[in-house]
């Protein structure tokens, strides 16, 4: 038995497959609520009431997609020209410290900036923090051929440990009562609900506007044309004139500056400073996002939106029959891994000898 390619695979083929994966983990993950004691039927109505069963439940789905749309983005970017960032989640805890850092100061600097230009400030250093974030380990992959992975996910460890010393220390706030967080933002610089008496935020809005410039980067533009075949063949890009480090370099620029938005607009958005526990693994579930939406930056929205709606869902699942919540992160995990062998399927085909 071996793996022959295709000759040719159909749109509809490209686009079925994401859907049929997520079909197939569905079914596995009835196995472990079977195991659970609890009813498939029941369970998975429950997941789906919860996470969009009412105006409330779809606030809380949206809100939670917001920060997965901008994180499912930078992966998407990024696997487009195959550098693997698996350091999303640092670069979104760089930018929200960013962000803080610049929206945060409270006065004592002896001059007051107004919100109309403290605002822009605000996300253009989250921008700036996610994306110098993720230069070093693109140009260590460039230069002197270094595993992104390897760097990208050790990096996320190291701004954690930075984060948590800084919470603790210059960036505390002192009316915390001792509780590690950072300073909050000042009054002016939350971004605005969209529907009353929601936490749904105008983030929203930048996920959605950010995923069509990005699909529109790719499909109209030399810089797109210039990522996507570095994606698929570095060697042959260069062979044909298309600057390779150059290309990678704009990559790993827009990949972690779209993941230092997510945490300025996680913050502006939703909590108002910046806590350890902030991102449950925003950054880590873009990939996923990503995957699922098979790298197309529009299909990020639709994916974020079913992700988040099975994490939002879970929690009124498993208060009704029982079921632990951790089967949302089952279900996450494997419609990845779902996704990444419809994916082989739709370029391979078994052959038998």
């Amino acid at each position: 038995m071996r793996l022959e390619r295709r000759q040719g695979t159909s749109r509809a083929a490209l686009v079925l497959a994401p859907f049929g994966a997520v079909v197939f983990t569905m079914l596995v993950s009835a196995l472990l609520v079977l195991w659970a004691g609890a009813p498939v039927g029941r369970t998975y109505a429950l997941l789906l009431q919860g996470g969009f069963g009412s105006v409330f439940a779809w606030s809380e789905t949206l809100t939670r997609a917001i920060p997965l749309i901008l994180t499912g983005l930078s992966a998407t970017v990024a696997f487009k020209a195959r550098l693997f960032n698996i350091g999303a989640e640092g670069q979104l805890y760089a930018g929200a410290l960013a962000a803080v850092a610049v929206g945060g100061l409270h006065g004592g600097t002896g001059f007051e900036v107004p919100l109309w230009l403290l605002f822009p400030l605000m996300m253009l250093a989250a921008a700036l923090a996610g994306a110098l974030l993720l230069l070093g380990p693109a140009l260590m992959k460039s230069r002197l051929g270094v595993d992104e992975v390897v760097t990208t996910l050790l990096i996320n460890f190291i701004v954690l440990l930075g984060v948590s010393a800084l919470l603790d220390g210059v960036m505390k706030d002192p009316t915390a009562m001792g509780w590690p967080q950072s300073v909050s933002l000042q009054d002016g610089l939350e971004l605005g609900r969209l529907i009353a008496q929601t936490r749904v935020h105008t983030g929203l809005i930048w996920g959605v506007v950010l995923s069509v410039l990005v699909w529109l980067l790719f499909k109209h533009t030399v810089l797109g044309f210039d990522i996507r075949s570095v994606g698929a063949n570095a060697r042959a890009a260069a062979f044909a004139g298309v600057p390779v480090t150059r290309t990678v370099v704009l990559v790993a620029l827009l990949s972690g500056a779209l993941a230092g938005l997510a945490g300025a607009i996680e913050v502006a958005g939703r909590t108002g400073y910046v806590t350890l526990d902030m991102s449950p693994g925003y950054g880590y579930s873009g990939i996923v996002i990503a995957m699922l939406a098979g790298l197309h930056p529009l299909g990020v929205l639709a994916a974020s939106v079913f992700v988040a709606g099975v994490l939002v869902g879970a929690d009124t699942m498993s208060r009704a029959v029982g079921v632990p919540t951790y089967i949302a992160d089952v279900i996450v995990a494997a419609s990845l891994i779902s996704v990444l062998v419809a994916t082989l399927f739709t370029q391979y085909r078994l052959r038998w000898k």
